[in-house]
């Protein structure tokens, strides 16, 4: 593999990301007082692993997978699922950007596997992470490009991909803006393989020579079967319908709580429950729902199943619970849609047969957004005012209801695969790599 030549433009490129480590520092401190796990292990964030060993018995064999967050986190537990049937004993890398990523990446590791911080993106630290660990391949989840990164796994022979690949409009414009930074970086990685045609189209557009469509890895998601269990006997005993807000972000909770007090009586018929995507903003979200007059419910303090206490919204303050969340739920209100953030992750909420209601911003998942509101597993709303009252329609029809269940489950059933197709690939390109077959993958003795 040919070594990545330092351009001007990543010289320069280089020079801004190390001179702005003092406020990443400042940065990592100031988020470890709301989230403790970004106080955990900063030096990796820079490069450098204690014990001084730490990894370097497994060289040459790592399966390096970095997912930055709890989303991409999430596609990545379904890959390494895939990857253990398919390379058996394969010793696992992980890497996250978030405590949130990381607190969720700790349950996919078995014996013999490692967990740690990506670095910073500068030359040294990047360079002195794949001297530690030298992986047999890397994989990127989605959307994590990083130049210098990139770079010293062309300068070391690491082939590194890009799995589960998306790319934007916004991302895409922004990368061509960059052109001088971002497309050799595209280009340097080895495969690239996409989740639709449209985001393979705008990865070549910016550089990135696209091996294969193979589809959304989040499609093959399985939903924790004890969580969908507990979530039917509770549903048994409810006196009404659940319609959850899932993995809301910032502003939309209080549009969801302004709908409900202009409603008044007529959302009564439901009992509304809301998640929201980032736990260091529970406490906020719960005193939003008291100063909004409502009573107030937490998940963290059930004892048991859910309360009846009549006129209280739920907020379901815990981690790793969204099967949980999703089974007890008729109708789920998708966060992220209702504020022009891009939406999050729909299909999990249709793995567990529970229709969407989407706002109108789901740049970031346009396509299973798309495709799952032609399929009737979503509807697609105007506001949070038109979802609310669109997704009180649907827990009041149960015909309607009926159908956009059987529409989820029939819309995840038709496009699985992706992930078996993904490790595969991942094999392929591991072999291409390591003439001694087999050696990536094995566990030393």
């Amino acid at each position: 593999m040919p070594r990545a030549s330092l351009t001007p433009a990543r010289c320069a490129y280089s020079a801004l990301v190390w001179l702005v480590q003092p406020l990443l520092r400042r940065k990592l401190r100031r988020r470890a007082v709301a989230e403790p796990g970004y106080g955990v292990a900063v030096p990796e964030r820079f490069g450098r692993y204690a014990p001084d060993d730490l990894g370097r018995d497994g060289r040459g064999q790592w399966v390096w997978i970095h997912s930055v967050s709890l989303g991409e986190t999430r596609a990545a537990a379904i890959l390494v699922r895939a990857l253990r049937e398919c390379l058996p004993g394969m010793r696992l890398l992980l890497t996250h950007s978030t405590a949130t990523g990381r607190e969720e990446g700790a349950r996919l590791l078995a014996e013999g596997d490692i967990q740690v911080w990506l670095p910073w993106d500068t030359l040294d630290a990047t360079r002195r992470f794949i001297e530690q660990f030298r992986p047999a391949v890397g994989v990127l989840m989605e959307t994590e490009v990083w130049p210098n990164l990139i770079a010293a796994c062309a300068d070391a022979g690491v082939p590194l991909a890009l799995a589960n690949a998306r790319l934007n409009a916004k991302s895409e414009a922004g990368a061509l803006r960059m052109a001088p930074i971002a497309r050799p970086a595209y280009g340097a990685l080895v495969a690239v393989w996409a989740q639709s045609e449209e985001d393979a189209q705008r990865l070549r557009n910016v550089g990135a020579k696209v091996d294969a469509v193979l589809g959304n890895l989040k499609f093959d998601v399985l939903p924790d079967a004890a969580q969908l269990s507990l979530a039917a006997g509770w549903r048994l005993h409810l006196t009404k319908p659940v319609v959850v807000l899932a993995s809301s972000r910032e502003g939309e909770e209080a549009l969801l709580l302004a709908q409900l007090k202009q409603l008044g009586a007529a959302a009564q018929a439901v009992q509304w429950l809301i998640v929201p995507r980032h736990p260091q903003r529970f406490d906020a979200v719960a005193q939003l729902i008291t100063d909004a007059g409502f009573g107030l419910s937490r998940r963290s303090r059930w004892e048991g199943e859910p309360p009846g206490q009549q006129g209280a919204v739920w907020l379901g303050d815990s981690l790793g619970e969204m099967p949980l969340y999703y089974g007890l739920a008729a109708v789920a209100l998708m966060g992220g849609s209702f504020e022009p953030l891009g939406g999050q992750n729909l299909i999990e909420s249709l793995a567990c047969g529970t229709p969407v209601v989407l706002g109108p911003h789901t740049f970031n998942f346009s396509q299973a957004s798309e495709m799952a509101v032609q399929a009737g597993a979503a509807v697609r709303s105007a506001d949070m005012a038109a979802g609310v009252q669109d997704a009180l329609a649907l827990v009041q029809t149960p015909g309607k209801l009926g159908d956009a269940e059987a529409c989820a489950r029939d819309f995840l059933h038709r496009h699985r695969g992706a992930a078996a197709a993904t490790a595969r690939a991942i094999e392929q390109l591991m072999r291409s790599h390591a003439p001694i077959s087999g050696a990536a993958g094995a566990r030393s003795a």
